[in-house]
Formats: structure tokens, C-alpha cells, sequence
């Protein structure tokens, strides 16, 4: 029986629809023509204008400090929580994960909105703090999820062999845990930080004037300013996630 072409030719037209428009974007970013309708020759032109743009650096800052702290926090939280849900079996530790997985199941728009109301009602302005607060919230789920999944083969004994021997806390964290543990950190780290640059509904939410990040930034350009600078910074931006979410998933790729 003659296998049937029809998956691969699904496939092809799959993946033609999802990368066929990065591609036109990619291209367009080089093209010296400032609408995309026609093809005016290869240019760096927009990128050397996107380099002169000082609200777009602002944002590019912006982006990366909030990325960068709400990265630390969700790591930090992301993973005692997921030690003790581990390490702890009980009714309490149930609602812990469940406390845990609910933000990687409430839409976005929701999460914003709910945010904005809690800042709103207890009187605190919104600037980069309550940005941090935001993402630190939906960044630690994945933190958590990704580090339980690097705890269900990690060997317990090893702690306990450890202690017998006279280790402390501090040595056993600094000579094991850490060690063993660390792909899983810099997995989760890299995926929160990529969650935490690329988001755009939460942050436009819970924002204040002047705490622009680039997503926001990228969306109000789109009204105002040449789409070309746009499609430059799009370029950079689709970059930068995509080489942390290959680390992230080279990272977090099961030891033979």
C-alpha cells in the first residue's frame, strides 16, 4: 500500500502559516523602501534608526529590569515551593499546587484585571514595582512546574547520606542540591525571564505612565511611527526570545 502524502503536505502548510509571516517580517526589516508594498533594495536603515531612538531604549531598559527582578523572585519562590510540595505530602500541600497551578490557567486579560483592581484598592500606584509584583505572580507557576519535574529524579538519600556524615544545610545546598538541581533552575529561569519579556496584556494592565516595556511600546508604535522601525525591533525582540527559549529547552532536556 503506496503511503499517503497527505500528513506531510498538512504538515508543510502548517508550518508555511506559522513562518512564512516571520520570514516576510525578517525580510521587510532590510528593505529600504518605508511602507512594505515594494522592494526598494537592502538596507540597514531602519535598524540604525531604531538604534537612535531613545523612547525605544527607555523601553528596552524597562523590559529588561522587570524581566530581569521578576526572574530572581519567581526562581527563588518558584523553587522552595516546588521543594515542598515534593518534599511534603498532605492536604495542605494540595492546595498549595493547586494555589500554584491556577495561574497557568486563568486567561490573561483576567489575571491583568484582577491585579489593576488589587493595586487600585489598596492604594498603590502603578509603576515597575507593580509590574514585578505582576509577573513574579504567573512566572513562578512555570518555575515550579519546571522544577518538580526536575525533582521526581532526584535522590533523596543522597540528603540523608549527607546529614550522617555531618554535612549542614548550607553544604548540603551548596555541594548537592545546587549541582543537581541547577539545569532545572536555569530552565526555569530562562523560561520565566522569555515569559516575562514577551508579555503584553498583563503589563499594558497593571503599567503606569512612563513604565513603557517593548511589547507595549511595539503596540503603540504601530499607529504612529514607520512600520518598518517596527518590523526592525520586532526582529530583535523574536531574537532574543527565541535563543533563550532553545537554552531554555536544551537546559531542561532530561540527563542520559
Amino acid at each position: 500500500m503506496k503511503p499517503s502524502r497527505l500528513p506531510l503536505v498538512t504538515s508543510m502548510l502548517v508550518l508555511g502559516f506559522f513562518y512564512l509571516p516571520i520570514a516576510m517580517l525578517v525580510a521587510q526589516s532590510f528593505n529600504a523602501a518605508k511602507f512594505g508594498g515594494q522592494w526598494n533594495g537592502f538596507s540597514f536603515r531602519w535598524y540604525q534608526e531604531l538604534w537612535a531612538r531613545d523612547d525605544i531604549h527607555q523601553a528596552a531598559w524597562n523590559t529588561l529590569l522587570i524581566a530581569t527582578a521578576s526572574t530572581l523572585a519567581s526562581v527563588i519562590l518558584g523553587s522552595l515551593a516546588a521543594w515542598c510540595i515534593h518534599r511534603y505530602k498532605s492536604r495542605t500541600q494540595r492546595i498549595h499546587y493547586g494555589l500554584i497551578y491556577a495561574p497557568l490557567v486563568v486567561p490573561d486579560i483576567l489575571m491583568g484585571l484582577s491585579l489593576l483592581f488589587f493595586f487600585v484598592n489598596i492604594g498603590v500606584s502603578l509603576n515597575l514595582t507593580t509590574i514585578i509584583l505582576a509577573h513574579t505572580t504567573f512566572c513562578l507557576s512555570y518555575v515550579t512546574l519546571v522544577m518538580l519535574g526536575r525533582l521526581q529524579d532526584f535522590d533523596e538519600s543522597m540528603i540523608e547520606a549527607a546529614q550522617d556524615l555531618g554535612a549542614s544545610w548550607p553544604t548540603i545546598i551548596r555541594r548537592i542540591l545546587l549541582p543537581l538541581l541547577g539545569p532545572g533552575l536555569a530552565a526555569g529561569a530562562l523560561l520565566a525571564f522569555t515569559l516575562s519579556i514577551d508579555d503584553f496584556v498583563i503589563t499594558f494592565l497593571v503599567s503606569g505612565p512612563g513604565n513603557t516595556t517593548l511589547p507595549v511600546k511595539i503596540f503603540s508604535m504601530m499607529r504612529r511611527s514607520s512600520p518598518q522601525v517596527i518590523n526592525a525591533l520586532s526582529v530583535i525582540f523574536m531574537s532574543v526570545t527565541f535563543i533563550i527559549v532553545l537554552l531554555s529547552q536544551r537546559l531542561s532536556r532530561p540527563q542520559s
